[in-house]
């Protein structure tokens, strides 16, 4: 074999390499962007809970036993944006008053979130707020089938006639820089985490501004209010 059929050899080689790693790139890329399309479609559920930036923080526990099975119309089983559905990805901040869920807080509430919200270096994103009654069952509904009993379902979602969202007087928040200023800061606004196993959850004590938040309860299953 002579030295030019060789290097003809090796040069056919290297192309045949060199189309391969490209057709091997270009099908690696399609790969991935195609499983890119199928995590956002799958990523597009509501969050009516933990807040959340709900990929960020660990509200996902009651996101997931609530309102991720609520699709985008509603209906009369699954509530709409006008009963408070917060999606996941579309969470306003606590300024965002025309969506239901801000704006049908409690005002005092309201403001307290809107001032810490102004001297925090963090955005103040609602995972869920005010909720109807509707979408309050519809997510207790889901609790108690997600988590096997009812008993376990109230460690996480109200009913409809306890739920301190349903009253406007709750607040789920999120992602985990916020409540982690909150949870240095939050007192000084009267904003206090009620629930030992909600660490999105925040309710307004005024006596928290020169007492201090109360003792956290365990989970809502301690709470006397959720005993009516």
């Amino acid at each position: 074999m002579n030295s030019t059929t060789s290097t003809a050899r090796r040069a056919r080689r290297i192309v045949w390499s060199a189309i391969t790693l490209i057709v091997a790139v270009i099908a690696a890329f399609a790969v991935q962007q195609s499983l890119a399309a199928a995590d956002a479609v799958l990523s597009h559920s509501f969050t009516a809970g933990p807040g959340s930036d709900a990929s960020t923080d660990d509200s996902a526990a009651e996101t997931s036993a609530g309102a991720a099975s609520i699709p985008p119309g509603g209906s009369v089983l699954a509530p709409s944006d006008a009963d408070g559905v917060i999606r996941d990805g579309d969470q306003p901040t606590v300024f965002d008053t025309d969506r239901v869920a801000v704006g049908n807080l409690d005002p005092a509430l309201l403001d307290a979130l809107q001032r810490a919200a102004s001297d925090a270096d963090v955005p103040f994103l609602v995972n869920s707020g005010w909720r109807s009654a509707a979408l309050q069952q519809h997510m207790l509904d889901q609790a108690v089938i997600s988590y096997g009993s009812a008993e376990e379902a109230a460690r996480w979602v109200a009913t409809p006639e306890t739920s301190l969202h349903v009253s406007g007087e709750a607040v789920d928040l999120g992602g985990l820089p916020t409540l982690d200023w909150l949870a240095q800061h939050g007192a000084g606004y009267g904003l206090c985490q009620i629930y030992a196993n909600e660490s999105w959850h925040y309710e307004l004590r005024p006596d928290a501004v020169t007492q201090g938040c109360p003792e956290m309860y365990a989970d809502p299953t301690e709470d006397p209010r959720m005993q009516r």
